[in-house]
């Protein structure tokens, strides 16, 4: 099968899962499984004008929720504190935007934004670089960005060994979209501002995983399964 009949199948698969929008309750999600987040404007490239998705993401084991409040910044408060570690710090996703709208605005703080600050030995060293307005200005505007312009769907599966890793679920999903030829971003993308080249060119919100092993026929069946475990979990809610 073709890159892009996998990526094809693959988005029609997920269309049986209901999608998940901004407002919306973090203990109605599952414990662990897969997101696949997807952005408006931005469409498949397999023909009309079904969406495309944007991001696969998961997480380690019982933490689908705690991720997902990470990104969408869910009871977590934004503080003028250069000693403590920033929302963007606790996602990658975040960071990945707010890279993107810093150079969008022309803005000289990636190299201060690309700082980890989870790191103690970071913080009291490069705490005194830190633009704490200029930080909870952009961690705010992420905050909108995805509540207003993103959405996602998730497949519930428990074992972290399935999910995770070059052998996971995950990396071949990721794969499968990215070496699609035919699914492309807008011209208007907010991704093609990142400095990350590698976010550029494959459309996609991350860049781990973008050339590993794509989904196998067995895959597939496997995939198959899980959605169908996941309408279930959705059922009996």
């Amino acid at each position: 099968m073709l890159e892009s009949d996998l990526c094809r199948w693959l988005h029609e698969q997920l269309e049986a899962l209901p999608s998940v929008r901004y407002p919306f309750r973090l203990e109605e999600l599952p414990k662990n499984g897969i997101y696949f987040f997807y952005e408006n404007g931005e469409v498949w490239g397999h023909g009309g004008e079904k969406p495309r998705i944007v991001r696969v993401g998961t997480h380690r084991q019982g933490n689908f929720r705690s991720r997902i409040a990470d990104h969408y910044l869910l009871g977590r408060n934004l503080v003028l504190d250069p000693m403590k570690p920033a929302p963007k710090d606790r996602s990658i996703f975040r960071k990945n935007l707010g890279r993107a709208i810093l150079k969008k605005r022309g803005l000289p703080y990636l190299d201060v934004w690309d700082i980890d600050f989870t790191s103690r030995k970071n913080r009291e060293e490069n705490h005194h670089l830190r633009n704490m307005r200029l930080e909870v200005e952009i961690e705010e505007e992420i905050s909108r960005i995805l509540r207003e312009n993103f959405f996602f769907k998730y497949i519930v599966l428990e074992d972290m060994e399935a999910r995770i890793g070059e052998k996971g679920l995950e990396s071949k999903l990721i794969a499968t979209l990215a070496q699609c030829p035919l699914c492309k971003p807008s011209e208007k993308w907010l991704g093609n501002y990142s400095p990350v080249k590698r976010i550029r060119t494959s459309g996609l919100w991350l860049y781990q995983h973008l050339d590993s092993s794509k989904i196998q026929e067995e895959d597939k069946h496997k995939i198959v399964r899980i959605i169908d475990k996941t309408k279930k979990y959705k059922s009996h809610q």
